[in-house]
């Protein structure tokens, strides 16, 4: 293998693909980035077997062939040669030569037989949408993910296809996140999990654009391509909690009230609170008024917001962390927040139902 490309393009696709390498492995060629040489191009690789980059630049191939280098120790090194044009060569030893200006260096690299194949997607099932509304359906579902172990399934988000319309669901036990967004195309009508890494990780190439992306789903595997960069990932297996079931349809107290000015109140309030294990704010509902509290041993917040009420007054706590987490995701002008009993979950929703935020409250003793 011997190849010469720009050290730029070289520097932005090792940072892209090494997002892939495993950092807990007992298998040392998973720690690697594999590079390919065909034709024109010079194509880097990474996996950890569960995700899988793929990115494609241009380059002068004088030789074809394929390498596998220690990913991290790669990607630190050519980042300082972004100005260069660098001259990658595999020698008899399995050493790769790394020529610049007037400077070489030697990597031993790993065994190329030892790297995993992709696993090849057809296109023959996919659904097509706008760049803009992926993004959208990741961002505003991921945040509300479990991190843990203890369920897997909700480590990743949900995706229904159907009818047309494709939604997104993310929830870890405390908070529900739902997005639905109209489709271009559609060849399937499917339920599927998608680990949280690889859509934060797809979401990276994603533009705010109109642009279409084609995602394609075979078994338990799902692709995209964008940008000649081609990103695989397995998807969760199990069944995903009925999140239906758990959205009520019926309250008590709704309340509509201007987003911006909510969210600048709230994160005032929750000053305070950052410091208690709940991020404890507490909701009093009353007069069309909506007051925000927290105390701490340094003092007391209170803020008052103007609201539509309809319903009962009500008092109810929550973990502010949750409310600002997804207020960041709406850019709505107005929001409308819905309330039944003071242990019942509270529903954040916009007019058109395009959206849906699920939060549980916290118990407050002697309100």
């Amino acid at each position: 293998m011997k190849v010469i490309c720009d050290g730029l393009d070289l520097s932005i696709a090792t940072a892209q693909v090494i997002k892939a390498i495993s950092n807990k492995t007992t298998n040392p060629v998973l720690e690697g980035i594999k590079l390919t040489t065909e034709n024109d191009t010079l194509k880097l690789s990474a996996t950890d077997l569960e995700l899988a980059i793929e990115k494609t630049i241009k380059a002068d191939v004088k030789e074809e062939g394929e390498a596998v280098i220690p990913g991290k120790f790669f990607s630190e090194f050519v980042r300082k040669l972004t100005n260069e044009k660098i001259e990658l060569e595999l020698n008899d030893k399995m050493q790769l030569k790394i020529i610049y200006t007037d400077s070489e260096s030697y990597v031993q690299c790993y065994n190329v037989l030892e790297f995993p194949n992709f696993k090849v997607i057809e296109d023959k099932d996919f659904f097509v949408l706008t760049q803009k509304n992926l993004k959208e359906l990741i961002n505003r579902t991921i945040f509300s993910t479990a991190v843990d172990d203890t369920r897997p399934i909700l480590k990743g988000c949900l995706f229904e296809i159907e009818n047309n319309y494709v939604n997104s669901v993310g929830l870890d036990g405390y908070r529900l996140a739902f997005v639905k967004k109209p489709l271009i195309e559609s060849t399937i009508q499917t339920k599927i999990v998608i680990p949280a890494k690889s859509l934060t990780e797809i979401c990276k190439f994603l533009e705010d654009s109109d642009e279409q992306i084609k995602v394609c789903i075979q078994k338990n595997f799902l692709m995209v391509e964008i940008d000649n960069t081609k990103i695989i990932t397995r998807l969760i297996d199990g069944d995903f909690i009925n999140y239906k079931q758990i959205i009520p349809n019926d309250f008590a107290t709704s309340l509509i009230v201007n987003k911006n000015i909510f969210e600048e109140a709230l994160e005032r309030t929750s000053v305070l609170s950052r410091g208690d294990r709940n991020n404890l704010v507490k909701f009093e509902i009353k007069d069309k008024i909506l007051t925000l509290t927290s105390n701490s041993d340094i003092g007391n917040i209170k803020e008052n917001i103007g609201i539509s009420l309809k319903g009962n007054d009500l008092t109810i706590a929550f973990n502010s962390r949750y409310f600002s987490e997804c207020l960041r995701t709406i850019d709505n002008e107005a929001i409308k927040i819905s309330f039944n009993m003071p242990s019942s979950p509270c529903v954040i929703s916009s007019e058109d139902d395009d959206f849906i935020f699920l939060i549980l409250p916290v118990r407050i003793i002697n309100q």
